[in-house]
């Protein structure tokens, strides 16, 4: 990739995430009102349904504020942020300190569900905003979710006793939160954290044989054969893969940085669609049919993960098979998913490039997945820019 491929890139990332994205959360989904975020918005922004997804309330408060100390001091940011933030200690966190999953537009509580991803966002956020701001308060919240979400993952899943499983979700998602949270508040677990996570995906989960990443396994890492079992998610072990990367870049861990790229490998001979383009929702590890109707559709995500792990991969390792992946899914996300007679992204297409819906967001979609590509490729392109070796 030359300088002027580069710069091109690095202009494509700021415009879209300064003029575009940012822009249009904050026009229409930052509710002034009450605090926080709604996030299921018609094409033009309309409110569809005011009720709140609290892990997107985490997401929108970290976003604004590593968009706060990454790329500018922007007050409305930070303002957006700690009404976010406001929001979420006045309403979305129950009796027993656990928090809600989807609340009223004012904040009452609708449902509560088992897995603790909204703690994990939240505890990124609030240490997003003491380093910004230095409020210990903030730090407190962030290592006093950080706690919840250390011990709740240990907890057996539903069924346990029937059809005990790991997941990689959890393991994932606690690396990429003990990283923001070193580099934020700096959390003194998180290291030996992210070491016992890696080791968990590595011993367990990286199927070699099979040249995959599993999204459940058994307990002792076997492959069950059930429908829920055999599901691979390209996009979740892309996304773990430049976590992992990551650290071994941080730590001069060439075992990490093998992999991270092979289960980017991995993923991309499994999810990527030759035919169409783009990263597929699922696949099975034995190519036998899926149960989900929408397991071969195109959702925005995936796509924003492969734009940051096949970046990073090239610049980890020079190889021009990753600049060509890279190529690939940029030529891919950027022709489909923007809405040029609007603002922000379509989430949702069909295998073919189809647009299912009109909506910019809902209960899982909102300010997060995007400008985060945005974010952390413009920090790689810069590197590669100014000569840095990753």
């Amino acid at each position: 990739m030359k300088k002027e491929e580069l710069i091109r890139l690095r202009d494509v990332y700021r415009q879209t995430l300064l003029r575009d994205c940012l822009p249009f959360w904050l026009k229409y989904g930052w509710d002034r009102d009450d605090g926080g975020i709604i996030t299921s918005l018609d094409r033009d922004g309309t409110v569809v349904d005011s009720d709140k997804g609290v892990w997107q309330q985490g997401r929108f408060a970290w976003t604004l504020g590593y968009a706060y100390n990454t790329i500018e001091k922007n007050p409305t940011w930070l303002a957006a942020m700690e009404s976010t933030l406001a929001f979420i200690g006045r309403s979305c966190i129950d009796q027993d300190g656990r928090m809600f999953f989807q609340v009223t537009r004012q904040g009452a509580p609708i449902r509560k569900r088992r897995y603790c991803f909204s703690e994990a966002f939240a505890a990124m956020a609030y240490g997003e905003h003491c380093k910004a701001t230095g409020n210990e308060e903030s730090a407190r919240m962030a290592r006093r979710l950080y706690k919840v979400y250390r011990e709740h993952i240990a907890y057996p899943p539903k069924n346990y006793a029937t059809r005990p499983v790991k997941s990689l979700g959890p393991f994932m998602i606690q690396i990429n939160l003990c990283q923001q949270l070193r580099e934020s508040i700096a959390l003194d677990v998180a290291t030996d954290d992210i070491d016992h996570c890696i080791e968990e995906i590595r011993r367990y989960f990286v199927k070699d044989d099979f040249k995959c990443c599993m999204e459940l396994v058994g307990l002792n890492g076997e492959i069950l054969d059930h429908f829920d079992s055999r599901l691979l998610n390209p996009g979740h072990t892309i996304e773990g893969s430049w976590f992992i990367m990551a650290e071994g870049h941080k730590r001069n861990r060439a075992d990490y940085i093998e992999l991270g790229l092979r289960m980017l490998d991995y993923a991309w001979s499994r999810g990527w669609d030759e035919e169409f383009g783009g990263i597929i929702y699922y696949r099975d590890v034995y190519n036998k049919p899926i149960a989900e109707y929408w397991s071969d559709e195109k959702f925005w995500w995936p796509q924003n993960e492969a734009l940051i792990a096949t970046l990073f991969a090239w610049l980890v390792t020079g190889k021009e098979q990753y600049a060509e992946m890279y190529r690939k899914v940029h030529e891919y996300t950027y022709h489909l998913f923007p809405d040029r007679e609007g603002m922000d992204w379509f989430g949702y297409f069909s295998r073919d490039g189809r647009r299912v819906t009109d909506l910019k967001g809902n209960m899982y979609k909102g300010c997060f997945h995007m400008p985060r590509q945005q974010m952390v490729c413009l920090e790689l392109v810069d590197e590669a820019l100014h000569g840095l070796k990753i």
